[in-house]
């Protein structure tokens, strides 16, 4: 089962990254009309800069929870099987 669960999340993950892509570019044209600057960007102040990679990187990340969890779910939903982390054996000392 853990095999169609990784082939399942890989295909939303994509979905993920496009949807990151596009609400990160939705917020940011409402915060400048013009496209994020690059860290190398030397036209561009640090400040810039940094919020347009921290805004970045929280939308990712934010989507990407969301759409994992959904996916989850779903999976559990579906095919019946809870997916539950492996618990690691504790070795002796």
């Amino acid at each position: 089962m853990r095999f169609v669960y990784r082939v399942f999340a890989r295909i939303t993950g994509g979905f993920a990254a496009r949807i990151g892509r596009l609400l990160f570019k939705s917020l940011w044209s409402r915060i400048d009309h013009e496209d994020p600057p690059g860290p190398t960007a030397l036209d561009a102040s640090l400040a810039k800069v940094v919020a347009g990679a921290a805004l970045e990187a929280a939308t990712m990340a934010g989507v990407a929870a969301v759409v994992e969890r959904a996916t989850a779910s779903a999976f559990s939903y579906l095919f019946g099987a809870p997916l539950e982390p492996k618990e690691k054996k504790k070795q002796p000392e």
